[in-house]
């Protein structure tokens, strides 16, 4: 069983601060499902699903953001929404979900109709901090009897404010027992950048079967020809309970538990170029441990304390609002988030 990410070039980003920005959202959103195999009637189910965050971003959100994802598993194509916002928030979520309810006046279906229409729904809400929402939509039903992958992921990678194409990248084997994830942040930034960390998850698609500290030697080789790249490896064993980690740059790791946080190490130097050490670390995988792998683009204090209840939603969600609230907004910014599913 395997899964590869790449969000290099299939992440949608839009602001949405006001209502004429509901139709472009509604438009991109349509246009990537086309691009995707979704039929007439599926497409029409992500228009009005895109349409009504949008349109509650427009009408009560602060700072509000949508990002389109593709997904792909076992050969059926997705979507993937995020709708963030900086508040004002909702204390009762519940409530909000509810048919029939508005703060606005209007017939308040908005967020019951994207749960509806969502394959996978969820949502985390802090009043005065802000809300995220998810939602994945398939292009048809996912086949019968499909094996669970060990792990869930959720990720954002968005490319430096200006550039057309970002210099990270990343990409996820799942096999049954293990995952393995890389994150590469390519040096400097644009297209250069992205053909670095591109070619390292090319590499690693190519060998799953590689432990972490090994595959960092391969795409060391690979990337010669490359302006080189930071790069990190995590291989999780959901079946010994440990998290194996090798990386080189400025690539930052952190598993949290009930137990506290673990840095992951990294040593210095770029990929394809200077490299003084690659080293594997292993560290334990605690029950419900959540494994957060992220570039420089997010600031190095964030912390899931100010976010009750966050650390139990999904990966996605908790991707997303690292980047709402600590990406640094000067450089690409990749965060993967993982747990055992």
């Amino acid at each position: 069983m395997q899964t590869f990410s790449n969000s290099l070039s299939d992440t949608i980003v839009l602001p949405v601060t006001e209502s004429s920005q509901v139709g472009e959202a509604r438009r991109l959103a349509t246009g990537l499902a086309q691009g995707l195999g979704f039929n007439e009637t599926e497409a029409g189910k992500v228009a009005i699903l895109v349409s009504e965050a949008a349109r509650n971003l427009a009408k009560h959100a602060t700072g509000g953001e949508l990002l389109l994802r593709a997904l792909e598993r076992d050969g059926v194509t997705g979507i993937e929404v995020l709708a963030l916002d900086r508040g004002p928030g909702m204390a009762n979520v519940a409530e909000c979900l509810r048919d029939g309810y508005s703060t606005t006046g209007g017939p308040g279906t908005g967020l019951g109709a994207i749960a509806r229409l969502s394959t996978l729904f969820d949502i985390h809400s802090l009043p005065e901090v802000g809300t995220a929402l998810l939602a994945r939509l398939w292009s048809r039903p996912l086949p019968r009897g499909l094996q669970s992958h060990p792990l869930e992921i959720g990720a954002v990678c968005l490319p430096k404010p200006g550039e057309e194409v970002g210099g990270d990248g990343w990409a996820v084997d799942q096999r049954p027992g293990r995952g393995l994830i890389l994150v590469a942040d390519g040096l400097g930034h644009g297209s250069d950048a992205a053909r670095a960390s591109g070619e390292a998850a090319t590499i690693f698609q190519k060998n799953p079967h590689l432990a972490p500290a090994a595959m960092i030697e391969a795409v060391h080789t690979a990337l010669r020809h490359t302006r080189g790249a930071a790069v990190a490896v995590a291989e999780v064993d959901v079946l010994h309970r440990v998290v194996r980690f090798a990386g080189v740059g400025n690539i930052a790791g952190v598993i949290l538990s009930s137990g506290g946080s673990r840095h992951t190490v990294s040593h210095y130097g770029t990929v394809g170029h200077e490299v003084r050490k690659i080293q594997e670390f292993t560290y334990p995988w605690p029950e419900g441990a959540l494994l957060v792998i992220h570039s420089d683009g997010l600031a190095s204090h964030w912390s899931l304390d100010p976010y009750p209840g966050l650390a139990n939603r999904h990966p996605s969600l908790m991707a997303g609002v690292l980047y709402r609230d600590y990406s640094r907004r000067r450089d690409d910014v990749t965060v993967v988030a993982a747990r055992a599913t």
